[in-house]
């Protein structure tokens, strides 16, 4: 079984199937937004951009907004998200309060923090769809002010970066400030920034990215800035970070005439999904005489006392960059309804410890008798060598032994016995990594 879904934002290799699938076409949507609770129940296949349109009107936001629109609720919480809250409020599913799952098994079950179903609800993040799909989640939402004030501090050495932002995760506050929002850019090992966000109500000038700037520029020519709630939340969403620069969105001519409405990642997905299935940049490649190139696009946590290390090798071995970094610390004391602290068997990180998701998403050239995948598997490599963990929505190389250890191993073969026991699904293994 498949969904029949009209967006995507995984970029791994999937089995071609001439299956229709399942539609989901009723699947979207917000269904309430309780203001009072700071809840709201929402269909699994709703966007964040459509989420978020209907919280604002009442102040409110997710606690964590993933930084591309038409990333799915059901989607954030079944195979991750992050985004410059997770340094206070962890990943997506730990502000979740109950979900409706329908199983491989056929079943539509609600599962919670303590109910029949918990251990559903605790090995549900991660599993990919490889157990059930979400019909519907109610989340928690925080309240949020109209304006968000950023700070942009340079670095000239990775190893200060670090420390700055293990010091200022931590106290939540910079300079007497507080801090609401965090993340930061690696331009080169000699050149990077923290944006620290502070929410507002003070009224005033604000920025405009969505036009012929371009935001992650404005961090290397301003120190301070402003931006409405809305467009803090989607800044990226714009220029995809800095991936339309591929497409040359950001040459000044050409953005000139490129239409507004098609500056979003939704649009640069297609254009990705267009190359993909003609092989359009390799066969442009080979006419200048270039080698075919791999895809490197990839999210990975670092325990964040080895950021700096790890960083400074990609920018030695790996060349690409910018770098996007953004710290993120489990939740606690964890989703409100739980009666204690428990993992999250299929993506475990340590409770109390601080990690930062470093996001790179580009390509490098392939050198001839190279394994396949070779940069992606020395990737792979070397984030397990820092206790790292790896994000599944791209491609993996991981073998079958390496990958139960990192996810999930017997917690996921019990859950998928106990509620795909015909196999209806995809295991994880052969969704994240084995290939048809």
């Amino acid at each position: 079984m498949r969904l029949a879904k009209k967006t995507s934002n995984l970029f791994r290799a999937r089995a071609k199937t001439n299956a229709p699938g399942l539609d989901v076409s009723g699947l979207g949507g917000v269904i309430s937004v309780d203001p009072a609770a700071r809840t709201a129940d929402v269909a699994g296949m709703c966007t964040y951009e459509d989420l978020v349109a209907a919280t604002l009107p009442y102040g409110l936001a997710p606690l964590v907004v993933p930084q591309l629109k038409t990333i799915t609720l059901g989607g954030a919480v079944t195979g991750l998200g992050i985004e410059s809250t997770s340094f206070r409020n962890g990943l997506p599913h730990e502000s979740v309060l109950e979900i409706d799952v329908l199983t491989g098994g056929g079943e539509i079950i609600t599962a919670t923090p303590d109910g029949e179903h918990s251990d559903l609800f605790w090995g549900f993040p991660n599993s990919y769809g490889t157990l059930g799909y979400s019909t519907r989640l109610r989340i928690e939402l925080e309240p949020v002010k109209p304006f968000v004030a950023l700070r942009h501090l340079r670095f000239d050495d990775l190893t200060e970066l670090q420390r700055a932002m293990d010091r200022i995760g931590t106290d939540r506050s910079h300079e007497g400030v507080a801090v609401d929002y965090l993340d930061g850019v690696v331009f080169s090992a000699t050149e990077s920034y923290l944006t620290l966000g502070t929410q507002t109500d003070e009224g005033g000038p604000v920025s405009d990215y969505t036009g012929q700037q371009i935001y992650y520029r404005s961090l290397q020519q301003r120190s301070t800035d402003r931006l409405t709630i809305a467009d803090y939340l989607w800044r990226w969403d714009t220029d995809w970070f800095w991936c339309s620069r591929a497409f040359g969105a950001q040459n000044p001519r050409i953005r000139r005439l490129w239409p507004k409405r098609y500056r979003r990642s939704s649009f640069y997905w297609k254009l990705i999904a267009l190359d993909q299935k003609y092989d359009i940049g390799d066969r442009l490649e080979r006419r200048k005489g270039n080698p075919p190139r791999e895809r490197v696009v990839q999210d990975v946590e670092v325990p964040i006392e080895h950021t700096a290390d790890f960083v400074a090798w990609f920018l030695r071995e790996i060349p690409i960059e910018p770098l996007w970094l953004c710290p993120l610390r489990l939740r606690e004391p964890g989703p409100a309804g739980a009666s204690a602290v428990r993992p999250w068997p299929l993506y475990p990180l340590e409770p109390k410890r601080t990690y930062v998701n470093v996001g790179f998403w580009s390509s490098v050239p392939i050198t001839p008798g190279d394994r396949d995948g070779e940069a992606n598997r020395l990737i792979e490599d070397t984030v397990a060598r820092f206790d790292g963990h790896k994000s599944l929505y791209s491609d993996s190389y991981y073998d079958a032994d390496d990958f139960a250890r990192l996810y999930g191993g017997d917690n996921y073969s019990i859950l998928k016995q106990k509620y795909d026991p015909d196999s209806r699904l995809l295991d994880l293994y052969s969704k994240a990594v084995q290939r048809k």
